[in-house]
């Protein structure tokens, strides 16, 4: 039997890894219970995640991994177990992705949206395009930068010198890609602030 049917008996072998160790032993084995939805724009992206979330799904946006780039520089992870009803979901609002991908090993993991950069008393994170940096001493926005959109200097205004704790969350001040992108910042320097 052992010559007749080795990948049967392989796959027997990780299912029991994985019972036996969990998920880390899964993933080693290269079984994941993430997908990947791919889109050709970041409008959709931005869509599928709100109604994703809306409907009670466990949704992140990630940076795609390079053999998924599609000139869109963000991908949708959502449990796999759920990829039917996501895709409903998706379908009733005329929401298509160019891809559905399951993330099967290191190749397709996905990559961080975020760069951290510590310079001194400063703290800057990007995302996508995007730039918060705060002061460290105070937690004090002081430069909001990138993007390309005509109200990244009324983010600025509306943002810089309020404390992390006080300032209004981006996309409370906008619908555009830049108060996205600076949103999903915002969101990550608090919560690097919170840990650290």
């Amino acid at each position: 039997m052992t010559h007749r049917h080795p990948g049967l008996l392989r796959t027997l072998a990780q299912k029991l890894r994985a019972a036996l160790f969990g998920k880390a032993a899964s993933r080693q084995a290269g079984l994941s219970d993430k997908g990947l939805l791919v889109f050709s724009h970041t409008g959709e992206v931005i869509r599928a995640e709100a109604l994703l979330r809306k409907a009670g799904f466990p949704v992140e946006v990630k940076g795609p991994p390079p053999w998924l780039r599609t000139g869109c520089d963000m991908v949708v992870l959502f449990p796999l177990i759920s990829r039917a009803a996501v895709a409903n979901i998706l379908m009733q609002s005329n929401i298509t992705p160019l891809q559905t991908a399951s993330v099967q090993d290191a190749l397709l993991e996905p990559v961080s949206l975020f760069q951290t950069q510590r310079l001194g008393h400063w703290l800057m994170v990007r995302a996508a395009n995007m730039k918060i940096t705060i002061d460290l001493t105070d937690d004090r926005i002081v430069n909001i930068s990138g993007g390309g959109c005509p109200d990244v200097p009324w983010l600025a205004q509306n943002l810089c010198g309020l404390p992390l704790s006080q300032a209004p969350e981006p996309l409370s001040l906008g619908q555009t890609l830049c108060c996205y992108s600076l949103q999903k910042a915002f969101e990550e320097i608090r919560r690097q602030r919170q840990c650290g």
